[in-house]
This record gives C-alpha cells, sequence and structure tokens, in this order.
C-alpha cells in the first residue's frame, strides 16, 4: 500500500474509520507533538496547538470556590474531632446562624468585590438602619413598618452615595466608604445618646408593628427537635439569587467585564456607573435587611455594635475565591468563606479553646486564601490561553 497517508481521509470508503491502519498515519505525519492529544477536527491543528489543555484536576482547581471547598471540608472533620459539641445538630444548626450573620452582607459585598469595589461602611451601616428604625418608631409612636421603610430609604441612600462619589470623584472606594464609616460611627453614637440619654435603644417588642416584623427577620422554625432560624433561608435564597444574576444574567456578565477592566467595558457600551452604583446599593439594602434581623432579634441595639464587621464580610469573601482586584469569583465561593468563619468562630468555643485565637484564625486565612486565589486565577488564565 503505497497510498500517500495525506490523502487517506477523504479516499477511505465508509467503513474505513474504524479500521487502525489509515487514521493513525494521518494524525502522527501532519500534526505537531503539542496537538496529539487534542481531538481536533480537520483543518484545525494550528488552532488546537495553540490552546492548553489541562486535566479535569486543573479545571476543577481553576473554579474560584474549590479552595474554600476544601478548607471547609477539612475544617468540618477537624472539629468532628476535636470538638465533642460540635457533634449534633443543635449545633450544626447554630454554626449555620452564625454563618448566615456573617453571609448575607458578604453576598452583596462579594458581588461588588467582583465588580473592583469595596465598602468599608457596611458593618456600621447595619447598626445605623437598626438604630433609626427603632428610635424613629418610638419617639414618634408609630408602627415599626413606617420606621423599617425609613431606614431602608436611608441605607439605600448611603449605597447610591457611596457608589456615586466613587464614578463621580474616581477617588478609591476604600477611602470613599472609610469617610462613610467613621461619619455613621459617629452619628449612631452622637445621635442615639442625644435621643434616649444613653448608647442603646428602648426595647421595642410591645410597639405595633413588631410581631409581623419579628416573623420576617428574626422568626425560628421547630422541625421536631431541631430549631432553624429564617436568616440561614434567607442566606440560601440570597446566595442563590446572587448566583443566577452572575452566571445566567446580562447583570452578571457587566459586574465581571466592569470589575475587569472598566475603560474596557465602557468602550463596548456597558453601564459602567449603573452597574457599580447598584453593586454599592445591593450592599446596602443587605446591611438593612440584617439590622432589622438583629433589631428584632434581640429587641435593642447597642449603637456601639457593627464596627470591624465590615473586615469580617471583606474576608468571607476572600476566602471564598474573590480577588482584591475584581473580575473573579462566585456567589458559592462567598458562601463557603461565610461557612468557614462561622463554624470557626464556634467550634474555637466548643472545643474550650480561648476564643481570642480567632483573630489569628482570621489573619492566617486571609493570607493563605490570597496565595490560593493567585494560584486558581492563573489556572483559569492558562485554561482560556488561545
Amino acid at each position: 500500500m503505497s497510498q500517500d497517508p495525506t490523502s487517506a481521509p477523504s479516499s477511505a470508503p465508509p467503513e474505513a474509520p474504524g479500521a487502525s491502519t489509515t487514521a493513525p498515519p494521518a494524525e502522527t505525519s501532519t500534526a505537531p507533538p503539542a496537538a496529539t492529544s487534542s481531538a481536533a477536527p480537520h483543518g484545525a491543528h494550528a488552532e488546537a496547538s495553540n490552546r492548553v489543555q489541562l486535566g479535569w484536576s486543573n479545571r476543577l482547581l481553576a473554579r474560584p470556590e474549590i479552595g474554600a471547598l476544601v478548607a471547609a471540608v477539612i475544617l468540618f472533620v477537624f472539629f468532628l474531632i476535636v470538638a465533642p459539641a460540635f457533634r449534633s445538630v443543635d449545633s450544626l444548626m447554630t454554626v449555620l446562624y452564625q454563618s448566615s450573620t456573617i453571609g448575607i452582607v458578604a453576598v452583596g459585598v462579594g458581588l461588588l468585590m467582583i465588580g473592583g469595589e469595596f465598602d468599608l461602611s457596611a458593618g456600621v451601616l447595619v447598626y445605623s438602619a437598626g438604630l433609626l428604625n427603632a428610635m424613629f418608631s418610638y419617639q414618634l409612636g408609630i408602627n415599626l413598618w413606617v420606621g423599617a421603610v425609613i431606614a431602608l430609604l436611608f441605607a439605600l441612600s448611603i449605597g447610591f452615595f457611596n457608589g456615586y462619589m466613587v464614578m463621580r470623584t474616581g477617588i478609591p472606594s476604600f477611602l470613599i466608604t472609610l469617610g462613610s464609616f467613621f461619619v455613621l460611627q459617629g452619628v449612631n453614637l452622637g445621635v442615639t445618646k442625644l435621643v434616649t440619654g444613653s448608647v442603646s435603644t428602648p426595647n421595642i417588642n410591645q410597639m405595633d408593628g413588631y410581631s409581623s416584623l419579628n416573623a420576617i427577620f428574626a422568626h425560628q422554625f421547630t422541625i421536631g427537635s431541631v430549631k432553624l432560624d429564617i436568616t440561614v433561608l434567607w442566606w440560601f435564597l440570597f446566595v442563590g439569587l446572587a448566583h443566577w444574576i452572575l452566571t445566567r444574567s446580562r447583570i452578571g456578565n457587566w459586574i465581571y467585564a466592569v470589575g475587569g477592566n472598566a475603560p474596557s467595558a465602557r468602550a463596548v457600551g456597558v453601564p459602567v456607573r449603573r452597574v457599580k452604583i447598584g453593586l454599592f446599593m445591593g450592599v446596602s439594602f443587605l446591611a438593612w435587611f440584617m439590622g432589622m434581623h438583629t433589631l428584632y432579634n434581640f429587641n435593642t441595639l447597642q449603637a456601639s455594635n457593627g464596627i470591624g464587621n465590615e473586615f469580617l464580610y471583606i474576608v468571607a469573601a476572600v476566602v471564598g475565591g474573590t480577588l482584591l482586584t475584581g473580575g473573579y469569583g462566585n456567589a458559592i465561593g462567598v458562601a463557603i468563606g461565610a461557612f468557614i468563619f462561622g463554624m470557626t468562630s464556634l467550634c474555637i468555643v466548643y472545643a474550650g479553646w480561648d476564643n481570642n485565637w480567632f483573630k489569628a484564625f482570621l489573619g492566617v486565612m486571609l493570607l493563605l486564601a490570597v496565595i490560593v486565589n493567585l494560584y486558581v486565577k492563573n489556572l483559569s488564565t492558562l485554561r482560556k490561553v488561545g
């Protein structure tokens, strides 16, 4: 058989593809070694040789949330071993509740970071919203629902202000929201003390509207002998909604675009200003939501609380695979990051250790997460070469 191998694919009869005497010579004689492992169609050898092919393990590692998932599994097993009190359904429900108090606002902060910005005022804004609701309604003697709506409008206005100032002035969001943080912190303490004569709000559990608001923001379900807080369900809902926005909607494409390269996104018609202002307002909405939960769960608030929580939200997002530089991450990873911190903060106590170790854990996890995220991002970039 002296037939030219390059003509074998076109001249072979219909049953020839099943034979092993024609197809292999065509591949080995025409394709370079780098492309022999890829099943490229005829005429596409040059394109295939330019694309880096990764195995399933590398493709799995290239997902933003995989590092956080591995860490969560390891820590879960570790605490099952060292903390006997963690080995119950009630303890797991408590961990989920603790995670939800971080995770609800962290979802919005994560989306904002994917969009390339930060919000350092989110932790204090949680308590600003709750304080406004309680004091406005109590001092005027009106229904708590009115105060809740006023607090929502206030929170959204703070988010709009942060986003508008960032886009209008070009000042980094770190500085704009740091200024908002200090203003809100001072107002929380000053106004609360001026109005109530102390740094805490009065008890609101006898006021009109309390029962319905408590049912929405702080209800606790009893399933058999297990108690489940409604905030856990809200957390799952917000994570699912954020995941859908990022993966199934045009707005999700815009968020990744403005976080990756805002000038390029603007050049192709992405409404960069509206997207970023909307992300800041999304954080403010979730901060209001958590403020309502905190108020109706405890019936009173301390004006000095909330300081430092903004870092928990940011760290949860980073541990969950969100890059500080923007344009990379997802909502599932942020949720896993929040679960890690909720689990650790309680399981340190369950294990009988000094709770101050939690701060050290935060620092270690942040450093490890930054390193892992950069590695994962490099894998993702390598996968897209060509």
